[in-house]
């Protein structure tokens, strides 16, 4: 599949890649379109989260091209208008949200907006005077995203930042994710587990595989796109070259996932073409590498 491009890049990584002793990532070209969310997928261990810490700058790669809001990841102006919220990256337990706060007043000086940080800890609950070690992990997350928001980034970069919440919670996360892209400067790219919330809020959808990027399409045109088809094996042979890309065989026939819906339908009328979700695209391109 083409990949995705548009004239105001929030981010742009170009044959980007990088070696580990047992893993490699890349080549990988993605970009990030301004005033959009891409959904970044795949299974643990794909290098979403490596992908990620490149395009921040925390990781170097080994080979090809970062750009960042116009700069690189290296530009201190740049990295000021970046917001990052990592599932991992907690503040140290003994600090409040108030003492966080002033912290972040120190390190992004004039850009640190405190009555918005005061707004978001308002919005989400959080007790300034709480100690971070004392928030669950749904209340940890809210004051990173706070942090992140308070300084009025242009691009937000989340690493599974709805992880493990509640669905009320989640859902609260969600709306203010579109809230943000409402100004068409701003753009986010977050990985997700969960892609019922990417099928809910991102534009696009990049599936990194095996350190491999497979696609980066738009969300809508992805869904509308492939589908389930249930029949035959001897169905599948009527189908066009490139338009099954797996076929599971049970004891009721073949389940496939099928590129090109409208075709499948024409030439298979009698036969069912569920639509199918991220899960399922998923799924099948990781049964096709067993065989």
């Amino acid at each position: 599949m083409g990949g995705l491009t548009m004239a105001n890049e929030a981010a742009v990584l170009r044959g980007v890649q990088k070696q580990y002793k047992n893993f490699t990532l890349g080549p990988i070209d993605l970009t990030v379109p301004a005033g959009t969310i891409v959904g970044l997928v795949g299974e643990n261990g794909a290098g979403k989260t490596t992908t990620l810490r490149i395009l921040c700058g925390v990781n170097s790669p080994d080979a090809g091209e970062v750009t960042l809001l116009g700069s690189t990841p290296a530009d201190k102006a740049a990295r000021a208008r970046l917001g990052v919220v990592f599932e991992d990256a907690y503040f140290f337990g003994g600090l409040t949200a108030e003492r966080i706060g002033k912290s972040m007043a120190g390190i992004f000086g004039s850009r640190w907006d405190a009555g918005q940080f005061a707004a978001y800890l308002q919005r989400f609950g959080l007790d300034s005077r709480k100690k971070f070690s004392e928030y669950s992990r749904g209340m940890r997350m809210k004051l990173s995203l706070a942090t992140a928001l308070a300084h009025h980034p242009d691009l937000l970069v989340l690493d599974e930042a709805t992880a493990g919440l509640d669905p009320v919670v989640r859902g609260e996360m969600l709306d203010l994710f579109l809230e943000f892209i409402q100004d068409e400067q701003h753009s986010i790219l977050m990985s997700s587990h969960i892609t019922g919330d990417l099928e809910q809020v991102a534009d696009s959808i990049a599936y990194l595989h095996h350190g491999q990027l497979l696609f980066h399409e738009n969300k809508d045109a992805l869904l509308q796109e492939y589908g389930l088809l249930r029949c035959r094996r001897a169905d599948l042979e009527k189908l066009p070259a490139g338009c099954v890309v797996f076929t599971r065989q049970n004891a009721f026939g073949c389940e496939s996932l099928v590129k090109n819906r409208e075709t499948v339908q024409r030439l298979l009328p009698d036969v069912i073409c569920d639509s199918a979700g991220i899960d399922d695209i998923m799924r099948f391109y990781s049964g096709r590498d067993g065989q």
